[in-house]
Order: C-alpha cells, then structure tokens, then sequence
C-alpha cells in the first residue's frame, strides 16, 4: 500500500489497545504510541474523538472505538475492532472510578466487572507473546479482604454480582469499600487468569499505583482528608507523576518483562511498607 503523503500511519507496528482515555490512560498510550499502534477506548465519545485527535496530533498511529465497559456488548464490539486491526500484542486497561465518582454499584461494575470483561474477550484475539496490563490500585494493599467475601469477588462476571456484594455488605457498601475490593478483586483476577492466559503464550498481570498526580487523583484530595495523611506517608515524600506510572507499564508489557505474569506490581513510594511497617511498632 502506498504511503500518504502527511501521515503517520503505521500498519507495520503491531497494535496496542488502551482502555480509559483520562489522565494516566493517555500518558499510557503516548508512552505506548512510540513503538505501536494504539487503539483508544472511552465511554465519552466527544472526549474521546478530542483526544484520538491530539495523538495523531503528535505523531501516533492512533484511532478511536467508543467502548463502555459495562455493556457486553460494547466489549464486544471492541474487541471485533481490535482483532481486525491487530495483532493485539499488548492490551492495557486503565478504566476506573474513585470513591468521590460514584456509589458502591458502579464502581463494582466499572472497576471489577468491566475488567474481567475485557480479559475474557480479549484473551482469544492476542497473539503468542501477548501481554495484558490492568491497572489496579495500592487501595488493593491497605486491608485484608474478609475471607467470606473472596468466594462473590472471584467471580465477578456471575449473575448480580454487584447487588449480591452489596447485599452481603449491608451498611458497609460504601464508595470506599467498593473501591479497595474491587481492586483487590482485579488483583485476583489477573493472578487467577494466568494459567489460562499461559496456555496461550500470553501474559496477565496487574499494576497498584500508589498517590499519583493525576486529574482523578486531586479530586480525591479535594474531597478527602485522609489522602493527605496517606500523602504523609509516603518515604518519598511526594506524590508519583503519571509518567512513572506509564514507564513502568510500558515495561512490564514489553519483552523485556516476558516471564513477568500473574501478580502485581506495586508502585507506592514505599507507603504500604511505611504503613506496615512502623518504626518502633
């Protein structure tokens, strides 16, 4: 095929697709963007289109499919898309909501639910070599999951799922709590699914950003307190850029990390070990 004159298309690259088009998700496909092609999924069409619009902007092959992970089929769609632009050979799904976006139901259904989704479509389209990357959360890290709750969050693709959890929390289906068990449940699910991932030549594994400066992460500051004792925290007393963030993804998608599979990664500064590990305690 002949090369058009002003464009930056690159059909010999092979495909990254980036689930979540905010902050950290569009420094993850920047990051990306210098050695594949990228694939960009958000709800919010308009947003997306804006921001499909300034990769190729800077140079990317990039192109926009509007996805919400919630709807089947949706996923689905996607996931057809990617299959006929691919090779697949790295997937990274940064998509998510915080405990100020919204209530214990959508962030179950968006942060675990969405998930699995997207690793049980996009598992049979990846090529040999292939790696996922979910990006999860040092909320995973900070408490124990209740033993009778890992037999509903290891299942999160069954009927009801997110009613069920709520049901069994009761009072304590709280934004907060949905947030670090939905993160603590894509934890599991990434370590569950690597077996299976395997048997493919492929790789699954999940990364827990710790405070990072991102859009989503000052809002929370905005609107709780207890991020700036976490904050405090932190041995190296500041907040991670989203840069790091998406160097380190980078990485552990590249080849370089090819026996990396089935864990996570945690990128904290150092503050779950500070917060377990007190001195003098």
């Amino acid at each position: 095929m002949a090369h058009i004159i002003g464009s930056s298309d690159r059909p010999d690259l092979p495909l990254a697709v980036v689930v979540g088009a905010g902050g950290l998700g569009m420094a993850v496909a920047r990051r990306l963007g210098l050695g594949y092609r990228v694939m960009l999924a958000d709800r919010d069409a308009e947003h997306l289109a804006a921001r499909v619009e300034a990769l190729r902007h800077e140079g990317h092959d990039a192109v926009g499919i509007p996805c919400d992970v919630t709807e089947l089929a949706a996923v689905s769609a996607l996931t057809a898309h990617a299959a006929a632009a691919g090779p697949v050979r790295a997937l990274a799904h940064i998509v998510g909501l915080s405990p100020s976006m919204a209530g214990f139901k959508p962030i179950m259904e968006v942060n675990l639910v969405g998930a699995a989704r997207i690793a049980e479509a996009f598992r049979p389209v990846m090529p040999l070599g292939g790696a996922a990357l979910f990006i999860s959360s040092s909320a995973a890290h900070m408490s124990p999951v209740p033993d009778q709750l890992w037999p509903l969050l290891e299942n999160p693709l069954s009927a009801g799922f997110a009613d069920r959890m709520a049901t069994v929390l009761g009072e304590g289906a709280t934004p907060k709590v949905a947030y670090a068990l939905s993160k603590a449940g894509l934890n599991r699910l990434c370590q569950r699914a690597a077996a299976a991932w395997g048997a493919r030549g492929l790789r699954i594994l999940s990364l827990s950003p710790g405070l990072i400066a991102t859009p989503m992460g000052a809002q929370e500051f905005e609107r709780s307190p207890a991020k700036h004792r976490l904050l405090a925290a932190v041995p190296l007393a500041r907040e991670g850029t989203m840069l790091e963030i998406a160097n380190l993804a980078a990485f552990l998608i590249s080849d370089q990390a090819s026996f990396i599979s089935g864990t996570d990664i945690l990128a904290d500064g150092g503050m779950v070990a500070a917060l377990r590990h007190v001195p003098g305690g």
